[in-house]
């Protein structure tokens, strides 16, 4: 394979279209966008609304085998299928997440794609992009600051200062903010009681806004969400602060999806950003919906690996917003199934067939998850400069003996000329099998039966270990009328199980629920396992020691 610059080289060297022509290629008029700089726009919201009769186009979701560290590349692999489909002559857009700022200075990088598979401007979307984030930061801690001001006079509502679950958020990782202690220094400082930051992509504030679709849906559920409860546990929530008005403003410029284009001067959506495990970890209904209205194919993709991120697209994101997909794309690499064929990750790199063909159970307990909802699959080999053609045949092998369509893709190296293949194979399988999607669960299964299903269907649990104190708030949730709502859960990326060393297709394991919490705004219960952070720490070595900006004003180091 062809040697490949860094990210941010490639990305300085392309030659981008002024946002307008980005949009006309999708009959989006000059009035309907608002400007960020000459190659950022937002789609106005009244837009969105006329398209509303439409035809819709084909819905694909881009997933993963459970990945290594590193990643498997599906942002990369969504971003190549789109310029794909382009190429062979049809009318796709590309929705993806907004990244965060602490991922981008810490160690997983940026999540606008790669090497000639990106997403444009690359330096823009992965720091301050056009402000989504900071709206959202802002709107959450509106709600913290109001909460403690309704404490700090008088306490109408009885606001129990133990029991107040709303903390503080920031988009960065820092891990000393995780556990605080507000209103210290004396009365005049407020109630003094415990507190906390997570990130900026687990607020609840970010999951409404990917799951709203007007600005008074975005209201009416920043109303429901539940900051404390009384000492009588009744819960009490930020409309009865009268603070989701308030929200709404700071939120209404950044509701509206964001246009930008890929190396290829394709159009994308990028737009919001939610955590994969505390939150359902996909871009808005918006983007998604206004996509569908406008193109042929959609291509979009999940956080984390289809145990996870797909799971939550088609359980939660195409429950609430009546979304149906098309064909799902599942990433595969050589290194992640060496990986889950006992390779140790320093080996990763050294051909290894075997390894390969012994860590095939795994990506046929997800075709397995995936065909299960009634969805088509083609596999997507994301390619890798060590792969060798032995390696590749295991796979097609494989998966041809399973029924399904294994690709290799060298979209990374070849931009969208080395997903045409990809793309045709998804373009067949849209057009000669018929989805017919249906959800894991229905609405009326008890939550801890939605819990259980999740667990053994989708993990291969033997079952699940509820302690009496969650078994009792689940009744509470069931009892105060949250017992319809999709489980959201909250587990390691890095395993079926909720341990990260048991690579594979492991079995004979139990999923112990260590917390469950309503996000009654979101419309889902948050579900958590092992030991889920909703504030990362930063590594030993942060990317940020490597970014920095030269005397042209060049950002470098960004990947």
């Amino acid at each position: 394979m062809k040697i490949v610059p860094s990210d941010i080289e490639i990305a300085q060297q392309a030659t981008m279209l002024p946002i307008e022509q980005i949009a006309a290629r999708l009959d989006i008029p000059v009035d309907a966008l608002d400007h960020y700089g000459k190659y950022k726009a937002k789609v106005g919201l009244d837009y969105f609304k006329a398209q509303e009769g439409n035809p819709v186009g084909k819905l694909i979701l881009v997933t993963a085998i459970t990945p290594t560290p590193a990643g498997e590349g599906k942002t990369t692999t969504s971003v190549g299928l789109g310029d794909g489909l382009n190429r062979i002559g049809k009318r796709a857009v590309i929705c993806l997440r907004e990244p965060s700022l602490g991922p981008s200075f810490g160690m997983k990088g940026g999540a606008a794609g790669g090497g000639y598979a990106q997403v444009m401007p690359m330096e823009d979307i992965n720091l301050h992009f056009t402000g989504d984030f900071h709206a959202i930061t802002s709107a959450h801690n509106l709600l913290a600051a109001m909460v403690d001001n309704h404490l700090h006079h008088g306490n109408a509502l009885g606001l129990d200062p133990n029991r107040i679950v709303w903390k503080r958020v920031m988009d960065m990782n820092d891990r000393a903010l995780r556990q605080i202690v507000v209103g210290l220094g004396g009365i005049s400082n407020g109630v003094t009681h415990e507190s906390g930051f997570d990130i900026t992509v687990a607020s609840e504030v970010m999951a409404i806004f990917c799951l709203s679709q007007t600005l008074m849906e975005l209201r009416e559920r920043l109303g429901r969400i539940i900051i404390g409860y009384t000492r009588e546990k009744k819960p009490v929530t930020a409309a009865e602060l009268k603070a989701n008005g308030a929200m709404t403003v700071l939120l209404k410029d950044a509701l509206r999806p964001n246009l930008v284009q890929t190396l290829e001067n394709n159009p994308a959506f990028v737009h919001g950003g939610p955590f994969a495990n505390i939150a359902h970890g996909c871009n808005s209904v918006l983007a998604t919906k206004m996509a569908l209205r406008i193109s042929d194919y959609t291509v979009t993709e999940a956080g984390f690996g289809a145990d996870l991120g797909a799971e939550k697209f088609l359980d939660i994101k195409c429950r609430q917003a009546g979304l149906t997909p098309d064909a799902v794309v599942l990433v595969a690499t050589v290194r992640a199934l060496k990986m889950h064929g006992g390779v140790d990750k320093k080996d990763l790199k050294t051909p290894n067939a075997g390894a390969v063909e012994r860590g095939m159970v795994n990506l046929e307990k997800h075709l397995e998850n995936l065909t299960g909802y009634g969805l088509p699959v083609v596999v997507a080999i994301n390619r890798f400069s060590a792969d060798t053609d032995e390696e590749f045949k295991v796979i097609e092998t494989r998966c041809a003996k399973l029924g399904v369509k294994a690709v290799p893709a060298t979209h990374w190296a070849d931009g969208g000329a080395g997903a045409e293949e990809l793309a045709r194979a998804v373009v067949a399988v849209t057009e000669q099998s018929q989805a017919k999607f249906k959800l894991l669960y229905l609405d009326d299964l008890p939550l801890v039966e939605k819990i259980r299903t999740v667990a053994q269907k989708i993990y291969g649990a033997k079952d699940i270990v509820v302690s009496a104190k969650v078994r009792a708030k689940l009744e509470e949730f069931q009892q105060a009328g949250f017992g319809k709502f999709p489980v959201c859960m909250a587990k390691t990326q890095y395993s079926f199980s909720t341990d990260a060393t048991l690579r594979g297709r492991p079995t004979g394991f139990d999923v112990e629920i260590r917390e469950v919490k309503v996000s009654a705004g979101a419309g889902f219960v948050v579900v958590l396992t092992g030991e889920i952070m909703t504030m990362p720490g930063l590594p030993k070595v942060p990317a940020a020691e490597a970014i920095d900006i030269n005397d042209s004003g060049q950002v470098v180091g960004l990947f």
